[in-house]
């Protein structure tokens, strides 16, 4: 059977900085994620472009040459290979979709776990 899910309520469901996998499309995977008085570091995805939803809050989305300020349904996409990194002052709770395996401890802070399916 299909099921819905409501982006919200799963993020809502998980711990600061825990990524929820809420699905796959294709070769893809979507996470949702909270985080909170956070930075990470600059880092690129060498073999994925990078999709950010904002949910609800506000973050900023800081590249080398500037940043993008997202706000609740604001969506963007980083191309493979473009250095990035977010910066998450207040609480803000994100969409995040990306090829499968993209996504490890080096490229979260160190809070990304692999779930078993």
């Amino acid at each position: 059977m299909i099921k819905k899910t409501n982006l919200l309520e799963k993020a809502n469901s998980g711990a600061l900085f825990q990524y929820l996998e809420i699905g796959r499309l294709n070769d893809h995977l979507l996470n949702v994620v909270s985080a909170e008085n956070r930075t990470l570091d600059f880092h690129c995805h060498e073999n994925s472009d990078e999709l950010f939803y904002v949910i609800e809050g506000t973050f900023d989305l800081e590249f080398e040459d500037g940043l993008i300020t997202l706000n609740q349904g604001d969506v963007v996409i980083v191309p493979k290979g473009v250095r990035h990194r977010p910066v998450c002052k207040s609480l803000v709770k994100c969409l995040l979709i990306e090829f499968d395996g993209t996504l490890n401890e080096n490229n979260t802070g160190g809070t990304y776990k692999k779930q078993l399916a």
